[in-house]
């Protein structure tokens, strides 16, 4: 197993995402983030597959006008230190390393923002650290029992994902958009990825997510899903209509949390998979209004 650093200035040229990268150690790694942003109020934002901090580039500005806002890259992803084998990531690694930085910079009051793999390992150690959470912002996401049976359409993701002789980075972030990228956009994409080798957590994520027959970090979900069925604190439940990987995850997990339907029933509409992309200024005002209605 190898450990591979992107070189910091293939990132200098990206557009729309002027902050200080900062990191935190995680047993030997970098692990990057990116912080906007002060006050009581903390929005921890976590990216999924096969994204990074950026994606979230759009809800920045208004979330910084609320409160200190934390964006991570997961190891594997964006600026932070990759490994050069997919056998090397575990859904463990990816926990165990998302709660060293929530202990590292103690973040404390937190509104989870996440999306897709970020919300299954940010629901996860929220329902495991509650008094480190104050509310939940779930987009697009879940958190599997390692029951489900998935989707046709994320059937054919993962084994092409696992299988491409060439992961084409920004154009599975196209797929996955409603609205057309910029040359730009998908070119920020690509850029902490500069060889196959760093690809080895993005090729791994997909075929490690809990579900029939497979996946990896059943245990620790299914545990987390027990306690988030007793979650007391306020929950908004956020996804767009135009996904049809993780659509119908919206129904049962606003049942599941107790206090999502307490909440407006929101749908963002006409947006896609990485709806950061398509509706990022509207997300970041719903959570901020969000925010403002249950202090």
């Amino acid at each position: 197993m190898g450990v591979l650093h992107t070189p910091e200035d293939r990132f200098d040229a990206i557009p729309e995402y002027p902050y200080e990268p900062q990191s935190i150690d995680v047993d030997g790694l970098s692990m990057a983030y990116v912080e906007a942003g002060s006050g009581q109020e903390t929005f921890l934002c976590l990216h999924g597959e096969p994204t990074w901090g950026y994606l979230y580039r759009s809800l920045i500005p208004t979330l910084s006008t609320a409160g200190r806002v934390v964006v991570p890259d997961f190891l594997g992803f964006g600026r932070s230190d990759k490994l050069d084998d997919p056998e090397a990531y575990s859904f463990e690694f990816h926990y165990d390393a998302l709660l060293r930085l929530v202990e590292t910079l103690n973040l404390q009051n937190i509104t989870l923002v996440c999306q897709d793999w970020g919300g299954i390992l940010g629901l996860s150690l929220a329902a495991n650290e509650p008094e480190r959470f104050a509310r939940l912002v779930p987009m697009n996401t879940g958190i599997p029992r390692g029951t489900q049976t998935m989707p046709e359409d994320w059937e054919r993701f993962r084994s092409f994902v696992e299988s491409a002789e060439e992961l084409p980075i920004g154009t599975l972030i196209q797929n996955a958009t409603a609205t057309d990228l910029d040359e730009q956009t998908l070119e920020a994409y690509n850029v902490p990825f500069p060889t196959e080798s760093h690809k080895a957590g993005a090729r791994a994520w997909p075929d490690m997510v809990p579900r029939k027959g497979g996946g990896d970090g059943h245990e620790i979900t299914r545990k987390a899903s027990e306690r988030l069925g007793e979650w007391t604190k306020p929950a908004f439940v956020l996804f767009s209509d135009s996904d049809p990987i993780t659509k119908n995850n919206r129904e049962p997990l606003r049942e599941h949390i107790p206090t999502a339907s307490e909440q407006p029933d929101t749908w963002i509409e006409g947006a896609g998979h990485f709806l950061q992309e398509d509706a990022g200024e509207r997300i970041a005002e719903e959570i901020v209004a969000f925010v403002r209605r249950t202090k």
